[in-house]
């Protein structure tokens, strides 16, 4: 195997295992502003575990967090919660935050 080769493939291993963190990252933060949400909503433990589930769900209905802002924003706006756009941004900015910081102390064990 040629140098070339064997950059190429530490390449395509490095490209593999950040687009892996970036799914794991993104699926703890929806789960964690799923949980944000639920407590918001004044949810159970049982129903906010469920819908933890569904806000990491929604995230595959499109690209980007346009899915999940708009889920979250429904949610809180029919369970009566005020809240707007730049709330949500604001905690999903922080939801991510922790979820980096948990997802790399998970794996620097």
């Amino acid at each position: 195997m040629t140098t070339f080769d064997e950059r190429e493939r530490a390449f395509e291993t490095k490209f593999s295992h950040d687009e892996e963190m970036t799914f794991r990252i993104t699926a703890r933060r929806n789960r964690l502003l799923g949980e944000w949400a639920a407590r918001q909503m004044g949810l159970s433990d049982a129903e906010a575990e469920a819908y933890a589930r569904d806000v990491v769900r929604s995230d595959f209905e499109e690209g980007g967090d346009h899915d999940v802002v708009r889920k979250l924003l429904g949610d809180l706006t029919n369970a009566g919660i005020e809240c707007d756009d730049a709330q949500i941004q604001a905690a999903l900015r922080n939801k991510e935050i922790e979820a980096r910081r948990q997802i790399i102390e998970s794996t620097n064990l």
